[in-house]
């Protein structure tokens, strides 16, 4: 494997196992660090010779042991029995969440702004108007603007997307 298809890879992965990883870990920074290390520990195995037939499905196995390694070290046993195996449905969500995420981040800053308060925060169009110092009316605009723009984004070449937190 070349330099150029591992970093193709780690591009097209990274996001969807950082989505994985959270699942397990429940802390985004820590998630990232998983992933990060579990593609180092990759790389130093494909450099050293090692052939890897499908590499996604390799991959996801190593963040999931890297989770496990750090749940071990945290000393929480009682979660480890949570984390699932690496399915097809695991990887599928895993990359759902990631192009969620990524519409979310394409957003207008106000846009993504007003409506990460409303469904991530779950504050009411009032708090979210007191707290930023716009009307409820602007509120609601918004809204249907990142909800019209999530839609057209998530649902290109597919049937329309689910948006698991709304």
């Amino acid at each position: 494997m070349t330099n150029q298809e591992f970093t193709a890879l780690f591009r097209s992965l990274y996001l969807p196992l950082g989505m994985y990883a959270l699942r397990m870990v429940d802390d985004a920074d820590i998630a990232e660090d998983l992933v990060e290390d579990a593609f180092i520990k990759v790389l130093e195995k494909i450099r050293s010779g090692v052939e890897i037939d499908n590499f996604k499905r390799y991959m996801y196995r190593a963040v999931r042991n890297e989770c496990i390694s750090f749940m071990r070290g945290k000393k929480e046993m009682l979660r480890l029995d949570g984390i699932p195996d690496v399915t097809d449905e695991n990887v599928d969500t895993s990359i759902r969440d990631a192009h969620i995420w990524r519409a979310i981040d394409n957003l207008p800053d106000r846009c993504r702004e007003v409506f990460l308060l409303s469904k991530r925060d779950g504050m009411s169009n009032e708090d979210i108007a007191e707290e930023l110092g716009i009307s409820v009316k602007t509120v609601k605009n918004q809204m249907t603007k990142a909800f019209s723009r999530l839609r057209e984004a998530l649902s290109t070449g597919h049937k329309p997307f689910f948006l698991p937190f709304l």
